[in-house]
């Protein structure tokens, strides 16, 4: 690592024993060097906007400047073995010998290489920091929202991550979100992240394992290939490929947002259905593959990790990356028919989108927006004034109606069964990335 690591010496350790494991894939990076993506100089501005918070206080934090920079560094180190095996066993024979791994187990799977048997063993050892008695009851809690709000915001939350060159660029070089694959990618995600809060879905043999496993050799593949293959990726500007401090704001986005509101209520603390939701949340991000110190257990602590991201991230929007990524997203039709009733829904969707989108990540700012690639025009605002009623109404409604014993099976009966429904709209995922969609650098 570039400099000392006197507060995270096992994450460092982590990281360093990447280049070990696979000095065929990272024999080339150098660890000791910080990619232009990552700054602490106070000068140069960062992904971090003023109106969110200050960045000061994080820059000064030695702390929190060692876990970020330290994580910028880190892949996955059971996940991206596995992958390294693509030449060998090929794309289909990975893909098929870790869904039987994780629908049958290990031993069902013949001759099965030992960078497998580590990928699923790593996953199976649920560590004691994670407490698993309240996972079942956050992933309940979680599945309102899931059914009833994110179908309107997802595209938006989604759009979020193309906010920044050096965070998006792997989604460019694989050519995933083209116009012709975003609507797939929007409901891949749509998929994984409502699909893993249905009953039993994360138990070692349910669904949302088996996705996550898939989220993780697809994000492998990326890295593989964005070091191996690609012309665009520049070492030392964008550093290490996917790392996973870029993962944590997707794994935990309702938890931030669920901690800015308690903060903003003079609250430090979780009350025990908020803090099965964020067990939840790190029980799934534990699966794909997040270290124990990127997942904090405390209101405060969620917000300043999510906060000292933003500092040290290098402000960038590069239209011809992110631009083109927002546009392609944002005409994707997310709607399963071409009927009447679609087309409204589609309509009604696209006008949440842009309105949360602009809320999160402009302070609603439309000139902002609009420079990003979000046209938010005052028909999308009256849009979704004139069905909040409905979509916040019956979200926050049955959420607290919930809270009521004698009302809280028949609510998640009902909820379970129009979450269904979506799920079964988006398609079956398939966690995947194409390597022919890939600019090669060379042959090989």
């Amino acid at each position: 690592m570039p400099t000392s690591t006197t507060h995270y010496p096992d994450l460092a350790e982590r990281v360093r024993r990447q280049a070990e494991l696979q000095p065929d894939l990272y024999g080339d990076f150098t660890f000791d060097a910080l990619p232009y993506r990552f700054t602490t100089d106070p000068t140069v501005e960062s992904a971090l906007p003023g109106w969110v918070g200050r960045r000061e206080p994080y820059l000064a934090d030695e702390k929190m400047v060692e876990l970020v920079r330290t994580s910028t560094f880190l892949g996955d180190v059971v996940a991206d073995p596995y992958a390294a095996l693509a030449g060998e066993y090929g794309l289909k024979g990975l893909v098929g010998m870790l869904q039987q791994a994780c629908r049958e187990g290990i031993e069902a799977v013949p001759d099965a290489p030992d960078e497998l048997v580590a990928f699923i063993a790593a996953m199976e050892a649920t560590p004691d920091w994670i407490d698993l008695s309240l996972v079942e009851d956050g992933a309940r809690a979680s599945r309102i929202p899931a059914a009833f709000l994110s179908p309107f915001v997802l595209r938006g939350a989604f759009l979020g991550t193309f906010t920044n060159t050096y965070a998006a660029l792997p989604m460019t070089l694989t050519g995933a979100l083209s116009s012709r694959r975003a609507a797939h990618r929007v409901h891949e995600t749509a998929s994984f992240f409502s699909g893993t809060t249905m009953p039993g879905s994360l138990g070692r043999f349910g669904p949302g394992f088996e996705a996550a496993a898939m989220v993780r050799l697809m994000h492998s593949l990326v890295r593989f290939n964005a070091l191996k293959r690609s012309d665009k990726w520049d070492l030392d500007v964008f550093g290490f490929p996917v790392p996973q401090i870029d993962q944590m704001p997707a794994g935990l986005i309702n938890v931030y947002i669920l901690s800015t509101g308690l903060l903003r209520r003079g609250r430090t603390q979780f009350s025990r259905r908020e803090r099965a939701v964020l067990e939840f949340a790190r029980y799934r991000c534990f699966l794909l593959g997040l270290p124990e110190e990127l997942l904090p257990t405390t209101p405060q602590g969620v917000v300043d990790l999510f906060h000292a991201r933003g500092a040290m991230l290098r402000a960038d929007f590069d239209d011809e990356i992110c631009g083109a990524l927002v546009r392609s997203t944002m005409e994707a039709y997310l709607q399963p028919t071409d009927s009447l009733y679609d087309k409204v829904a589609d309509a009604v969707e696209k006008s949440w989108s842009k309105v949360s989108f602009a809320q999160a990540f402009v302070r609603g700012n439309r000139e902002a927006a609009a420079r990003m690639s979000v046209d938010l025009t005052i028909w999308d605002q009256l849009l979704v004034a004139a069905t909040a009623p409905f979509v916040l109404g019956r979200t926050f409604g049955l959420i607290h109606a919930s809270r009521i014993d004698a009302l809280r099976g028949p609510i998640d009966w009902y909820t379970t069964k129009v979450l269904a429904k979506r799920l079964k709209s988006y398609g079956v995922p398939q966690f995947i990335t194409d390597v022919r969609h890939y600019p090669v650098a060379a042959a090989g």
